[in-house]
Formats: structure tokens, sequence, C-alpha cells
């Protein structure tokens, strides 16, 4: 699958912007449940509310699902003490969707079996 959306080596699933408090899916994952979507929108867009900046949840080209942060460089209000702890609190909380969402990018985007990845998940648990 073409993947258009890129910048480089990383495709973007979503992000928030505080400077012009806006929010941002990329169309190519238009076809998530609405409650995933509606969860990943409130996650950015109470990360740019709390922290400032700019959010981006980007797929690496082997599928892992990373934070990107930006702010700009007069930017005092940005808390990057506030960011890092944040981005941890999410890691933790919303685990379980990140790791399905990578799951989802793996096989409908970089076209692996999902069997395959089962079945290598299952082996890292034991």
């Amino acid at each position: 699958m073409q993947n258009p959306n890129t910048d480089g080596d990383s495709t973007v699933l979503c992000g928030a912007n505080s400077y012009v408090e806006k929010y941002y899916l990329n169309e190519q994952f238009s076809g998530l449940p609405e409650s995933i979507k509606q969860e990943l929108q409130i996650m950015c867009v109470m990360y740019t509310e709390d922290i400032g900046g700019i959010i981006l949840l980007e797929f690496m080209p082997d599928g892992r699902l990373q934070f990107k942060v930006e702010a700009e460089e007069n930017d005092y209000l940005f808390d990057e003490i506030g960011s890092a702890l944040k981005i941890k609190q999410y890691q933790a909380e919303k685990r379980e969707l990140l790791e399905s969402l990578e799951l989802y990018y793996k096989v409908k985007v970089l076209g692996i079996p999902a069997d395959e990845l089962l079945d290598d998940e299952q082996m890292e648990r034991y």
C-alpha cells in the first residue's frame, strides 16, 4: 500500500497543535472505529491544553507508534518536564490502545500477516 502521508520514514496517525488550536487525523486511518478516533482526539487535545506545543503520533517504518513533540522556540509556557511525564502517563494508561494501533498498522498498512504477529507477540510474553 502506498503511503502518501509520510515525512520521510514515518507516517503521521494524528496530532494536535496548541498554536492554531487544531486537531488532525490522517485520512488513511479514517476507517478506525469512532471510539478509537475520539480517544485519540481527546488524548492529543488534552496534551496540548495541559502542556502546549504540538504533539504527533507517528508510525515508524517497523510499525512502532511513537510520540513526537515540538514547541516553538519562543514558547516559554511549554512544559518540557510535564511533556515527558504526560507521554509516560499516556504510554502506561493507553498501552492497550497503542499496542492495538501498532497491530492494525502492521497488518493493514505494512501487510504483515496477523497470525505471524500474534505468534511473535505471544512468544515475547513467555
